[in-house]
């Protein structure tokens, strides 16, 4: 059996997404993506991806280091 793998890609969609605190819809491909997170595990799996897109958004202003409680180390 498959398993959902959440998909935001229709950008006209106001009901599915990312939205901030006031309501506005955010697109996770306009943010930068760090250095640590191609560095990732984490990084190829689909079943992070909500996880991963909610850490780079809520840092995306933030000008310090990047942090990542779940980072793994590609192999």
């Amino acid at each position: 059996m498959d398993e959902f793998v959440p998909d935001f890609d229709d950008p006209d969609d106001e009901e599915s997404g990312y939205f901030d605190d006031d309501g506005n819809k955010l697109n996770p491909d306009l943010v930068l993506k760090p250095g640590l997170c191609l560095l990732c595990a984490n990084d190829d799996n689909p079943h992070e991806l909500v996880e991963c897109n909610l850490n780079r958004l809520d840092q995306a202003e933030d000008e310090g280091e990047f942090k990542c409680g779940v980072f793994r180390p590609k192999k």
